[in-house]
């Protein structure tokens, strides 16, 4: 893979895939069964759906989104009824922002301010992390190490969500549904390569995932997006076992590309007794996740 993702195809290939997902009767247009050639709407239902020309449709389709209105991509994400986060992704996709694709992909650092590292520091009985784009791992704290195993052992480029999830052994274990982390993760790559397709390095790590890991090249092939801010993880420990932990996901106000993330366990509960056992042992427990 070369230094950046086609947007063109990018763009096809959403749309294409958006529109295979949808049977005529979900839109109140008649099926004609088995007599039907393309799975989902046509080009045309499509089209009759969102208001516009087929033609129209048809070049947006192969790629083509310049010139696009904002209205017209409002309108074929109803048709398609899309998600907010598709939605998003749809006009990423569409309408590049060029001047802040080209600064973002230019920094190859992504600093933590300081006053967060030390609000990190200070969370002693919470596992707590930073994340930027790529989904790498920038910032954590001890009860994160003791959770997720010791970060700082790894190489920096090793810091990274997708590379672990896909390519360490050890977090499919860590995981008790890990088929639905990994699809996660995914779709937040996939919303990253919306906004920043011309960056270097994630076109490296898609392209590093695809050779390594068929489950990654498979849920890559879906395009499936989705941002997921909160929610609860399963998690299977070797050393206090399992845990249902919640997490919350905040995004900096000032660095919409960093976010600070939180896991907790609900009060008087045992997973909550577990992660106190996790902060009493601290790098003991961070070293028996073999990362």
């Amino acid at each position: 893979m070369d230094g950046q993702l086609d947007r063109r195809a990018e763009l096809s290939e959403f749309l294409r895939t958006r529109r295979a997902r949808l049977k005529p009767e979900d839109v109140g247009l008649p099926s004609y069964g088995r007599h039907r050639r393309v799975p989902g709407l046509r080009r045309e239902e499509l089209a009759q759906l969102a208001g516009v020309s087929v033609a129209y449709y048809t070049r947006l389709e192969q790629g083509n989104g310049r010139n696009v209105s904002a209205e017209v991509l409002d309108a074929i994400a109803r048709a398609l009824r899309l998600s907010d986060a598709e939605q998003a992704h749809l006009t990423h996709l569409a309408k590049p922002q060029q001047q802040r694709r080209r600064a973002a992909a230019s920094r190859a650092q992504q600093p933590v301010r300081v006053a967060l590292l030390q609000l990190l520091e200070s969370i002693d009985t919470v596992p707590a992390y930073v994340t930027g784009r790529r989904s790498e791992i920038l910032a954590w704290n001890r009860m994160a190490a003791a959770l997720f195993g010791d970060w700082g052992k790894l190489p920096a480029q090793e810091r990274n969500w997708a590379r672990l999830v896909f390519l360490n052994p050890d977090y499919r274990d860590l995981f008790v549904d890990w088929d639905q982390k990994a699809h996660d993760m995914v779709s937040f790559l996939r919303m990253d390569a919306g906004r920043h397709p011309d960056d270097p390095r994630l076109s490296a790590l898609v392209g590093e995932l695809s050779v390594k890991s068929e489950e990654f090249r498979r849920l890559w092939a879906t395009h499936d997006v989705k941002e997921k801010s909160y929610g609860v993880k399963r998690m299977r420990h070797p050393l206090v076992g399992e845990m249902t932990l919640s997490f919350e996901t905040f995004r900096l106000v000032d660095d919409d590309e960093q976010a600070f993330i939180t896991y907790h366990a609900e009060p008087g509960s045992p997973s909550a007794e577990a992660l106190r056992l996790l902060a009493s042992w601290g790098t003991d427990a961070a070293a028996s996740l073999r990362t």
